[in-house]
């Protein structure tokens, strides 16, 4: 089904707009999606080691395969979103999930145990922000960023809702039956919603047309040939190393709060409030970041990490501090889940951009896996000091890399197409 080209323009009512309908059920398909299967194990983790014997690495282990898996997968899985259309590899990936949840429910052996994380890690990287992103680009190709802005600001909560959820489910029944619960739920509200979602595009004609005098008039042309090959790595980069930060604040944030000079409840009250600044933070690039071009977007979202992170520094056990860090690098993070969606589009454009997505998701995806256990190996060596450093180098050091792609960028673009 298509809608009509009013669609583009703005003139249909908001229940008709394909931009409304994919990012409203997307929205709540996403929040759902992750945190039954990217997050559960926040809550999870304890419970299931208890029961089965294992340590808390091994348990965690199986989630980094997970991420291993999901950056093998990535470009195939980005090209067969090209091909095929967003709306069945999410809802192939919906099943998946959906299968590797209650497979986990009943793991008895540390092997399958892996190995159904291997599974989810397909599921996974079909059905979440990736595949999610490129979709709406399908949906709404004039308004994939818009989209991409309010899509994310369902997930700023989903961990928040997810493990309150679980803790409460695990409380009374048990962890197998909080992953048969969130099996359950990951098919009856995901997959439909996905199908549905999924179901309107703008008129295709009416679309290109006005796709073309946005990029001419916003973000200027897209890169090709070389530039293009070459824009994407350096993204990729970029991404890389910021990732490296946020991967290890996702699992360490409470402890590095601790290691500041507080106690760990009030760590655990102020890591909380990182959902916070996420939803601020893309609130924020919503009113605000539309007026600007994708790459500023990026600068400043990279920009305010360094400065996050000399506040984490300089707290001293200062609640105020603190919680200013806390709200400053959730905000960061916010934005930059936008960013690594908007400025692909805005540099590459849409003609293949679920490839895209997934080449600069491969390395990221790597980092993601690895970079937790090598924070933990500093720690172990060096010290708190030494390892907030290292998180300070990477942010400075990402900062440094955007402003030197942003210098590359306007060159490339005042070079010939055919020099390119």
């Amino acid at each position: 089904m298509q809608g009509e080209s009013a669609a583009v323009t703005g003139s249909l009512p908001w229940y008709r707009d394909p931009l409304h309908i994919a990012v409203h059920c997307l929205g709540i398909a996403q929040i759902t999606s992750w945190g039954t299967s990217y997050y559960c194990l926040g809550v999870l983790a304890k419970p299931l080691a208890a029961d089965l014997g294992w340590g808390l690495g091994t348990v965690f282990l199986g989630f980094s395969i997970s991420l291993i898996v999901m950056a093998i997968v990535s470009a195939p899985i980005g090209r067969l979103i090209d091909r095929r259309g967003a709306r069945a590899v999410m809802a192939g990936g919906t099943v998946l999930v959906t299968l590797g949840l209650l497979l986990l429910s009943q793991v008895r052996e540390v092997w399958t145990y892996f190995a159904v994380w291997g599974l989810l890690g397909v599921g996974m990287r079909a059905c979440l922000y990736d595949a999610a992103f490129a979709a709406l680009v399908q949906v709404v190709p004039t308004r994939g960023r818009k989209a991409i802005s309010y899509l994310t600001l369902y997930g700023a909560y989903a961990s928040t809702i997810f493990w309150v959820i679980g803790h409460y489910i695990n409380d009374v029944h048990g962890w197998r039956r909080t992953l048969i619960v969130f099996a359950i739920v990951q098919l009856a509200v995901c997959l439909p919603l996905n199908l549905i979602g999924l179901a309107w595009k703008e008129d295709e004609a009416a679309a290109s047309e006005a796709q073309a005098s946005l990029a001419d008039r916003k973000e200027g042309p897209v890169l090709e040939g070389r530039a293009r090959t070459v824009g994407i790595a350096l993204f990729a980069l970029i991404m890389s190393l910021n990732s490296f930060v946020f991967a290890v604040m996702t699992l360490q944030l409470v402890p590095l709060l601790e290691a500041a000079g507080i106690g760990l409840t009030a760590a655990v009250w102020v890591a909380s409030l990182k959902g916070h600044g996420q939803f601020a933070g893309r609130l924020v690039e919503i009113i605000f970041g539309r007026h600007l071009k994708a790459m500023t977007v990026a600068r400043i979202a990279i920009g305010v990490l360094p400065l996050a992170l000399l506040l984490l520094l300089a707290a001293g056990g200062s609640m105020a501090i603190l919680i200013a860090f806390t709200l400053l690098m959730g905000a960061s993070q916010g934005v930059i889940s936008i960013v690594r969606g908007a400025v692909p589009l805005a540099l590459f454009g849409g003609k293949g951009y679920g490839e895209v997505l997934g080449y600069i998701a491969t390395p990221i995806l790597f980092v993601n896996a690895l970079s937790p256990a090598v924070f933990a190996g500093i720690v172990d060596l060096f010290g708190w000091e030494a390892a907030k450093l290292l998180l300070l180098a990477f942010a400075a050091l990402t900062w440094v890399a955007i402003e030197m792609m942003t210098v590359w960028y306007k060159r490339a673009l005042r070079r010939p197409p055919v020099d390119r």
